[in-house]
C-alpha cells in the first residue's frame, strides 16, 4: 500500500534531469507529491542517446516530448513543475537548467542527477565514438549541473544565505562492481561515485550535502538486460522492479530529514535499501624497506589469501 504524502519537501525546488522517462520520471512525480516544485529536465533523445524518442507507449505526447509530459502530470495532480529541454552535458544547457529554477520559482534546493543512456558494446568492439558518448551524458552531465548549482549555492553561503541543499547523484551496480559489454557505463558510473565523494567533501561549508543510489529498476536502459527477470507482475501483487521503488529515497535524501547523510551511497532495489561501503583498507603488510619482486609477490599472495573475495562483476561466468 502507497503511504499518504507527507509534504517532506513542502517548498523545495527540486531539479530532476532526464526525468522525461523512467527512473526520472518516477522521481519527478514523487517530489511533487510531496510539496516540491519541479524543474523537468529531459532531451527527448533515444535510449541509445540518438536524436528522437521511440514510437509506442512512453513515446513522447505532447508539444514539449516527455519533459512537458511529465510536467503536465504534475500540474493535473495540483503540483508545480516548469519542463528544460536542454544538453546538461554542456555548460550552457547546465547553466541555462539552474536558471530555470531560480527565474522560475526563485530558488533551488536540490539538484537530482539522473540523466543517462547506454550504448553497451564489449570491449574489443567498443567504439571510441560510444566511449565517449556515454562517459559524456553519464559523468560530464552530472558535472556540469553539479558545477552550475554548487557555484549558485556557494555565492547564497557567502551571502549569509547558507542553504540546506541537496545533491542526489545516480550511480549503479556496474559502477560498484563492473558490468561484462558495459565498459564504458561501467567507467561513467565509478566516476559518479568517485565525483560524489569529492563533491560532498568541498561542499560541505557552503551547507550542501551530495549523496548517490544506485539503483536497479525497470526502465528503457534495462528492460533488455533483464527481460526475463524485471515483467512487471500480472496479479496485481507487488512489481519489485517498479522505478517509483526507488524514489522514496531519493526524496527522502534531498530533503531536510536526511540531515547530517553526505557522502554516502545507496543501493536501492525494490524494497531494499543497502549503504554501500565502498574501497577500505584490507590486508596489509609493510617491510619497512624495498621488496624485491619475488618478495612483493610472495606477500601478496599472503594478503590475498586473508582478504575478502571481490564482489562478482555482472555477466561473468
Amino acid at each position: 500500500m502507497t503511504s499518504m504524502p507527507s509534504g517532506l519537501c513542502a517548498g523545495r525546488v527540486v531539479i530532476v534531469t532526464g526525468a522525461g522517462r523512467g527512473l526520472g520520471r518516477a522521481h519527478a512525480l514523487a517530489y511533487a507529491a510531496e510539496g516540491a516544485r519541479v524543474v523537468v529536465n529531459d532531451l527527448g533523445v533515444r535510449a541509445d542517446g540518438s536524436a528522437g524518442g521511440p514510437a509506442g507507449p512512453g513515446a513522447p505526447k505532447g508539444p514539449g516530448g516527455p519533459a512537458y509530459d511529465v510536467v503536465q502530470e504534475i500540474r493535473a495532480a495540483g503540483g508545480e513543475a516548469v519542463a528544460h529541454g536542454g544538453d546538461i552535458a554542456t555548460s550552457d544547457g547546465a547553466a541555462s537548467l539552474v536558471r530555470a529554477a531560480l527565474d522560475t520559482y526563485g530558488r533551488l534546493d536540490t539538484l537530482v542527477n539522473n540523466a543517462g543512456f547506454l550504448r553497451d558494446r564489449m570491449l574489443v568492439n567498443l567504439d571510441e565514438e560510444d566511449w565517449d558518448a556515454v562517459l559524456r551524458v553519464h559523468l560530464k552531465g552530472h558535472f556540469l549541473p553539479l558545477k552550475h548549482a554548487a557555484a549558485h549555492w556557494r555565492s547564497e553561503a557567502k551571502a549569509g544565505r547558507v542553504p540546506h541543499a541537496c545533491v542526489v547523484n545516480t550511480g549503479s551496480g556496474a559502477g560498484l562492481h563492473g558490468s561484462v559489454g558495459q565498459g564504458n557505463y561501467s567507467a561513467a558510473k565509478a566516476g559518479i561515485l568517485g565525483l560524489t565523494l569529492v563533491a560532498a567533501a568541498e561542499l560541505a561549508s557552503y551547507g550542501v550535502r551530495v549523496n548517490a543510489i544506485a539503483p536497479a529498476a525497470r526502465t528503457r536502459m534495462t528492460e533488455t538486460t533483464f527481460a526475463d527477470t524485471m515483467s512487471a507482475p500480472q496479479d496485481g501483487g507487488f512489481d519489485a522492479m517498479a522505478p517509483e521503488n526507488v524514489s522514496p529515497l531519493v526524496v527522502w535524501l534531498g530533503s531536510p530529514a536526511s540531515g547530517g547523510v553526505t557522502g554516502r551511497v545507496f543501493e536501492a532495489e525494490a524494497g531494499r535499501i543497502t549503504v554501500m561501503e565502498g574501497w577500505r583498507p584490507g590486508p596489509a603488510a609493510d617491510k619497512g624497506a624495498r621488496w624485491t619482486p619475488a618478495e612483493a609477490g610472495e606477500t601478496a599472495r599472503g594478503l590475498l589469501a586473508d582478504a575478502a573475495a571481490p564482489q562478482p562483476v555482472y555477466g561473468a561466468r
